[in-house]
């Protein structure tokens, strides 16, 4: 016969609190999503997110994997991203929005734009989207300063800047 190993009683009440901090958890894991849904500032924070507007316009976003402090998200980067179209920077979007009301943004984010910016995923998100990400960054407030400007083709531009295929 084999001896039984009694298993430790648990204090009084400790099962009911981690049953408490279970369901607030799961409680927030619903409630996020819902808010973010219903929220536009919310709403707005979470696209900014997923589409991956931090991994140019916020300096350091991708080096660090994300752990850029919320206060200097969209205030734009040094990094130039040099091609055959010259070379461009990610614009400080909390500069860029403070100066423009919901139809002139909703504008701005459809033109067309020079490489690396993926203009055509803007232009398929709807106007409800764009306006959440409006919503968010003036949310934010204004920040930072302004990036270099726009350098012509066959001019070389001050580093750093990412090379891309074909560019001289």
């Amino acid at each position: 016969m084999s001896p039984t190993v009694a298993a430790p009683r648990a204090l009084p009440g400790a099962l009911d609190a981690r049953r408490r901090t279970l369901l607030s958890v799961l409680l927030l894991c619903l409630v996020a999503p819902a808010q973010a849904e219903t929220d536009p500032v919310a709403r707005g924070r979470y696209l900014i997110q997923v589409s991956g507007c931090n991994d140019c316009h916020t300096a350091g976003w991708m080096e660090s994997a994300g752990q850029v402090a919320e206060g200097q998200w969209l205030t734009g980067s040094p990094l130039g991203w040099r091609g055959p179209w010259g070379t461009t920077y990610a614009s400080n979007l909390r500069l860029v929005a403070q100066n423009l009301g919901e139809r002139q943004w909703l504008e701005h984010a459809r033109r067309e734009w020079r490489p690396p910016m993926p203009w055509f995923n803007l232009r398929r998100m709807d106007d409800g989207d764009l306006l959440a990400i409006y919503r968010y960054i003036r949310h934010l407030g204004p920040a930072g300063s302004m990036v270099p400007a726009f350098v012509p083709p066959g001019q070389a531009p001050e580093k750093p800047y990412a090379q891309f295929p074909g560019a001289n």
